[in-house]
């Protein structure tokens, strides 16, 4: 692979590597959340915004975690094991190379609709239709920013994915 691709995809890693690091604390803010929910609905009238908070907090921690989630390929779990673990290297990576185009099909239009929603959110000062009613842009922009990396962080796959097809792996 020529050097910029190998620029792109080690840039790319260490971007979602450090963004995913950070996203797994948002955790920490979760469970915050919810614990003040449960004590304030215990001894006092529970307040409007645990509820939406905690769903905020829940986007940014699965949005933000995507990347880094496909780059240390933790969805091996799901994937149909009949015949894809009997192939070689080679085989796996040539049918992933393929397969991935799919991903970058949805993510690309998942970033279209993100784009036009977070530009709605800010332009008309969207908010949510809860009683608390939160402005939706801050959440819409994270969205945007998850899927962004998540896009990034399979184009830098589809890369690695053709080097070891070619057998010449970048890692």
């Amino acid at each position: 692979m020529p050097a910029p691709i190998r620029a792109f995809v080690r840039a790319v890693d260490a971007m979602n590597r450090v963004v995913g690091l950070i996203a797994m604390y948002l955790i920490f803010a979760l469970v915050a959340v919810l614990l003040y929910s449960s004590v304030a609905k215990t001894f006092a009238m529970p307040p409007l915004w645990t509820l939406e908070m905690a769903q905020f907090v829940m986007v940014a921690y699965f949005l933000l975690g995507g990347g880094y989630s496909m780059q240390m390929d933790s969805n091996s779990h799901v994937r149909m094991d009949l015949l894809y673990g009997r192939w070689s290297p080679r085989a796996r990576a040539t049918v992933d190379s393929v397969t991935i185009l799919f991903l970058l099909f949805y993510l690309g239009v998942l970033l279209y609709g993100a784009i036009r929603s977070t530009s709605y959110a800010l332009q008309y000062g969207e908010e949510s239709y809860s009683a608390w009613a939160p402005p939706m842009a801050p959440i819409k922009i994270v969205m945007t920013i998850g899927i962004f990396l998540m896009l990034l962080q399979a184009i830098a796959t589809f890369f690695k994915n053709v080097a070891e097809a070619r057998g010449k792996p970048l890692s």
